[in-house]
């Protein structure tokens, strides 16, 4: 079972990667963009066949791992 884990920032965070792309953006003339959060993506390949034994197996690995769950948060999609 696939499964995958989006990490954001928390608001009130700072978020330099997501400053840094915002700027990027507005340098190659797309200033229709007032805010930028960058996150990250991680895909799980799990033996797991239960879909929700699989997303709580997930949410723990996030919870100790993955997600900095001081200053991010995360949710779990399974697929």
């Amino acid at each position: 079972m696939k499964a995958r884990v989006y990490v954001m920032p928390k608001a009130g965070v700072l978020d330099p990667q997501g400053k840094a792309i915002g700027t990027a953006l507005e340098g190659l003339g797309f200033g229709g963009v007032t805010d930028v959060r960058a996150g990250k993506v991680i895909e799980l390949d799990l033996a797991e066949t239960d879909a929700a034994k699989a997303k709580a197996a997930a949410e723990e690995m996030a919870r100790k791992l993955l997600a900095n769950t001081v200053i991010e948060s995360f949710r779990v999609e399974i697929a």
